[in-house]
């Protein structure tokens, strides 16, 4: 039987199996996927995992801390998910969908990412970019700029993408509606002015984002296949 406070409402009852810091990591990312980072408080927490401040301090700082360790498991899953066996064009290539895919999933990653670029999650990224770029005989001198030129593209990518669901979010245009809309807006281009863009935007309506993204993944490997 729940118990009651002083003024009589009712009090959730306190778990009575251990809590880990994975389940807390965890509960934190699906709050974060469902509501974005408003709806991750440690009070909500708290009555999500049917305990009290007390066991959540004992694994985690406080709300920053958490955020860095979600995003820092969702990283760590798209390093344990490359095959390791794979030669080193597909795995980079596997890698970069990996954190694309990543981001997609979880939009707040990439925000998190933004605002502290040394966890060490993205850490353990780069120095994966880093070996298979060494792999693929690029020049050591090199390697630095064509390392932050795939991240920053998949991250950049990536959080457009999520800024751009958020947008639709509460409304009723889904991704389809919202894309046929943009190539109608497109079609009105004046082509003799914008003769490339109003092309592509007829384009907006059947394009694929994680397609595309492969694409530009793949204009980044021929590019640095020159630099040998």
């Amino acid at each position: 039987m729940a118990k009651r406070t002083a003024k009589g409402s009712a009090r959730a009852p306190r778990r009575t199996d251990s809590l880990s810091r994975e389940l807390i990591i965890q509960t934190a990312i699906e709050m974060l996927d469902n509501g974005g980072e408003k709806a991750l408080t440690l009070r909500a927490l708290t009555v999500r995992l049917s305990t009290g401040y007390g066991a959540i301090y004992h694994h985690v700082a406080d709300k920053s801390d958490l955020l860095a360790a979600a995003a820092d498991d969702v990283i760590a899953g798209v390093l344990s998910g490359a095959v390791a066996d794979a030669d080193a064009r597909t795995a980079l290539r596997r890698l970069a969908l990996g954190l694309f895919d990543a981001i997609d999933a979880h939009p707040w990653v990439g925000a998190e990412f933004s605002r502290q670029p040394w966890r060490p999650a993205l850490l353990d990224f780069y120095e994966s970019i880093g070996r298979l770029l060494d792999a693929l005989d690029v020049p050591e001198n090199a390697r630095f700029d064509a390392a932050g030129t795939l991240v920053n593209y998949v991250l950049g990518v990536a959080a457009q993408n999520a800024a751009n669901a958020r947008l639709r979010v509460g409304s009723d245009t889904d991704r389809e509606t919202f894309l046929e809309n943009a190539a109608t807006q497109g079609a009105q281009i004046d082509p003799g002015r914008y003769p490339f863009v109003h092309a592509a935007a007829t384009q907006l309506g059947e394009h694929d984002d994680r397609e595309q993204f492969l694409f530009g993944v793949d204009i980044f490997l021929a590019g640095i296949s020159t630099l040998r």
